[in-house]
């Protein structure tokens, strides 16, 4: 779930090499900052479940999530549903790596002119996506990917940014740990020069207020894309998921 949505980039006169350093030596100078390990989610080392029960992220079938909110004048929603069935990566299994079974998330992002959380015949889909999560042993969700239809106003498909983490060179990001903790920094997305989606716990237990209630348990993060230098923040509440990201706030769970 790349995060739960595309965040837009925004114009910068620095080249996208010049941006990945100065966000590596931001990070690296706090002293608070640490930096999470791939290895919580790699194959090799690690067992995998569909009960994904973490709390800041629960994903039981059938849940479903609506946002909504404005991005300049536009008035947007976004529906993520956890879908019924499974996506199995590693179906070729080599180098000791079983094949894994993960959930199947659905995000649906559209132009919702009348702000209703509803999708109406005559209001544009903008994006739909299927991402892929699995939780460890030890609670981390991972991300194993995502199938991506990006609909253009021209009209045609897009499927940039679609990546799986059993395609060479690629692995499975950590999505979620099991325990976060304020300061820490992780890789969400590992698909050299496709999609390298990086996130940071940036507060802990912030009080945010959305039309569908206001949440005190707490985790805020910044996403950061170090391909193209956008970035945004999310909330994720306990017992809940995700209840903010960008301009948009939870309507309905």
């Amino acid at each position: 779930m790349q995060n739960q949505r595309r965040i837009k980039p925004f114009r910068c006169p620095w080249t996208p090499f010049a941006i990945s350093m100065a966000l590596a030596l931001s990070f690296a100078g706090s002293a608070a900052a640490q930096e999470l390990s791939l290895s919580l989610c790699a194959p090799q080392s690690n067992t995998f479940s569909t009960n994904v029960d973490n709390p800041f992220f629960p994903l039981q079938a059938g849940q479903q999530w609506v946002l909504v909110g404005k991005e300049g004048p536009d008035d947007l929603g976004l529906r993520i549903t956890v879908l019924n069935g499974v996506e199995r990566f590693y179906r070729a299994p080599k180098d000791g790596v079983p094949t894994i079974e993960t959930v199947r998330v659905e995000e649906l992002e559209w132009e919702d002119d009348d702000g209703d959380g509803e999708i109406d015949d005559e209001e544009f889909v903008i994006e739909t996506s299927i991402n892929y999560y699995a939780q460890t042993q030890e609670g981390t969700v991972c991300y194993f990917g995502e199938d991506v239809d990006i609909f253009l106003p021209e009209g045609g498909v897009s499927h940039e940014g679609a990546w799986r983490a059993d395609a060479p060179n690629n692995a499975p990001g950590i999505f979620m740990p099991a325990d976060p903790q304020e300061g820490v920094t992780f890789q969400q997305e590992v698909a050299p020069a496709v999609a390298e989606d990086r996130a940071t716990i940036v507060d802990v237990g912030r009080s945010v207020t959305t039309p569908a209630g206001t949440f005190t348990d707490t985790i805020r993060v910044r996403d950061f894309n170090p391909l193209d230098g956008s970035r945004g923040f999310k909330t994720y509440a306990r017992n809940v998921g995700l209840i903010h990201d960008g301009p948009l706030l939870l309507l309905s769970f």
